[in-house]
């Protein structure tokens, strides 16, 4: 079996005159003559910009290759001085070797005018980690979407429509896979009806690789000493515009799935009417007192780890926006440790940092005294500490989501939703007496186990599983100072209180407290700390029940619902009929902290025409259509 290689973060060199140089492909970042002068000569002029943006609701951009954030930082200061400039700006960069962040810094400071925005580039700054990472800059108008990887193999999983193209890679001879028919064919997939491109670039192959992609070229004068470069475009194709999206959505459930979405598209303009059936947000799976918050990798990246870490990386980028919007989450990153059940998962766990060599910010192995020490307690296993990662009170999340959407969403509270009526193009929202709560082109499904109770989401194989927590009384100087699992997991302190579970029981709708959950809670807490559980009385302690909407594969299901109840298996995905603006987000399991904002973005982004935030592949993985090409396998996992 083979696994993808580790990302190789780039190291900080310069020449003699002081110009950035990759030792990796023994080239310079920039021409010796400037590149803030290059990126404005180049790329701005040589894809007509700014005019091309102008009077434009968003536009989009793709570059092939990040480096310093120079053709980034001189796109985004000349949208902000242009009065005219779009509504909105997307730029798409891959880059296979980033810088860190405070190389990053020491490079860019290089530019003295454009220190504002590098700041605020730097202190967005993500984990490196692959993958696609979103950062939201100059108040969510500017969206940077990040890809950390190879372009061969991320440019294919992009869904997007670009209007300009950035080819800026190192010289062909240099690094010829980033200037190859493979990647030029991609350019076609992607590119916007007359997308324009730029480059430098005037090699041979590359000017006959663009053509052969459809691109019709033209030589223009070079920047500093480079006689010529090279701009072309795409024919105009006659294709029809996209039709503007209605930008009014009614958001079933005010959990963390649903005020996130809600605020996403409320973040994009729209107007959102929030339902819910209890008396104020995050009361029913996501009213716990304290939630893991930290990805799960594995030693082929799988689709869950791919998933997990992307919504880790996004969440965190999330929670410093609320709270630098003034709106901060109730929430600790005090680290998570997971711990080993036996030396076999050890010895897994080990391989996985060892293979994947992420940074030590994100994912270190601890042996079995370093996991004790960091608990504060003797443990019999090392395994997985994520430093980045702790608790999050979800409540507290989605309160803030709420507050940062403002006015824009309007929310109905003590208003259960009993059914749908489908009247012309809008949903109608009706309550048990058959009122009328909301009604809109555009309805979205974050009703937790409640979906299955809904006949237009019956293809949904959603399963309620529930989940007993246990609160056992502490003192806020006590062990464990971080989140531990194994097997179950233990909170820190939290308003003297730490949580520990939790029980998984599919298909059980009972809610009351039991004995015999909160005995099994502390049956796992003796597994992950050995003795801590003697003090507490299963009879005696408190907690809570939560019903979480539970998937057969353990992947969320996030999109349009289907319109049939089966199709033939080998019906390509997305030809399968779907219910004319009906969504769902729902099958977080155990796993909504780490997903909800990510799927927010996600969701926002599709309805709003959007470039997605994720992988084309990973996407398909959470389509709520893809149980009527596969049958579900039985039971749920978690």
């Amino acid at each position: 079996m083979t696994f993808p290689s580790p990302l190789v973060p780039a190291d900080f060199h310069l020449q003699d005159d002081g110009t950035p140089y990759s030792p990796v492909f023994d080239d310079v970042y920039h021409t010796t003559s400037g590149g803030l002068g290059q990126a404005r000569h180049v790329f701005l002029q040589g894809n007509g910009l700014p005019g091309r943006w102008q009077g434009r609701e968003a536009f989009t951009i793709l570059e092939t290759g990040f480096g310093l954030g120079l053709n980034f930082l001189a796109t985004w200061e000349a949208w902000r001085s242009d009065p005219l400039r779009s509504r909105t700006l997307d730029f798409i960069s891959v880059e296979k070797h980033p810088f860190r962040r405070d190389d990053l810094a020491r490079l860019q400071a290089g530019w003295p005018g454009l220190a504002p925005l590098a700041a605020e580039l730097q202190d967005k700054w993500p984990l490196l980690v692959p993958g696609t990472h979103r950062l939201d800059l100059d108040g969510g108008q500017v969206r940077l979407t990040l890809i950390l990887g190879d372009a061969r193999e991320a440019l294919p999983r992009l869904a997007l429509q670009a209007d300009a193209f950035f080819l800026d890679g190192f010289s062909p001879a240099r690094n010829p896979d980033l200037w190859s028919e493979a990647v030029f064919s991609q350019l076609t997939r992607l590119a916007a009806p007359a997308a324009t491109l730029a480059t430098w670039s005037v090699t041979g192959h590359v000017r006959r690789g663009l053509q052969e992609a459809g691109f019709q070229l033209e030589r223009q004068p070079g920047f500093g000493g480079k006689r010529e470069m090279l701009t072309g475009q795409r024919p105009q194709d006659g294709s029809p515009s996209r039709p503007a999206p209605p930008r009014h959505a009614i958001v079933v459930g005010a959990g963390v799935a649903g005020t996130s979405v809600a605020e996403r598209l409320a973040a994009r303009g729209w107007r959102i009417t929030l339902i819910d059936a209890a008396d104020g947000p995050g009361q029913g799976a996501s009213g716990n007192r304290a939630g893991v918050f930290r990805p799960l990798p594995s030693l082929d990246d799988n689709r869950l780890a791919r998933l997990t870490r992307a919504g880790f990386t996004y969440g965190l980028q999330h929670l410093k926006a609320l709270a630098d919007a003034g709106h901060p989450v109730r929430w600790e990153d005090c680290g998570v440790l997971h711990l080993a059940r036996d030396e076999k998962q050890e010895n897994k766990m080990r391989s996985v940092v060892d293979a994947h060599a992420y940074p030590a910010d994100y994912l270190r192995y601890v042996s079995a005294a370093d996991a004790s020490d960091l608990a504060g307690w003797p443990v019999e296993r090392g395994g997985w500490h994520f430093p980045s990662g702790g608790w999050i009170q979800p409540p507290s999340l989605c309160r803030a989501n709420l507050a940062l959407g403002g006015e824009r969403i309007t929310a109905h509270f003590g208003r259960p939703l009993a059914r749908l009526e489908r009247q012309g193009d809008d949903w109608v929202a009706l309550d048990p007496d058959a009122g009328e709560i909301a009604r809109a082109a555009i309805l979205i499904l974050a009703n937790g186990t409640g979906i299955r109770g809904l006949p237009e989401a019956a293809a949904l194989p959603v399963r309620p599983a529930r989940g007993q927590v246990s609160h056992l009384p502490a003192d806020p100087a006590s062990p464990p100072r971080l989140v531990v699992c194994r097997n179950g997991y233990v909170s820190p302190e939290v308003d003297g209180l730490r949580c520990a579970g939790a029980t998984f029981l599919a298909d059980d709708e009972g809610t009351e407290l039991r004995e015999a959950e909160h005995r099994e809670n502390l049956e796992k807490l003796d597994l992950i700390l050995p003795g801590y559980a003697a003090p507490y009385d299963p009879a005696s302690l408190d907690g809570r029940v939560g019903f979480r909407p539970a998937s057969p594969d353990r992947l969320p299901m996030v999109g349009a619902l289907p319109a049939v109840a089966s199709a033939d298996k080998s019906t390509p995905l997305d030809t399968i009929p779907r219910l004319p603006g009906l969504h769902a987000v729902s099958g977080f399991g155990a796993r909504g902290l780490v997903w909800a904002s990510l799927v927010g973005e996600l969701l926002a982004s599709q309805l709003n025409g959007d470039p997605l935030p994720l992988e084309r592949d990973l996407v398909d993985a959470m389509d709520p259509a893809r149980y009527l090409l596969k049958p579900p396998r039985p039971g749920v996992q978690e």
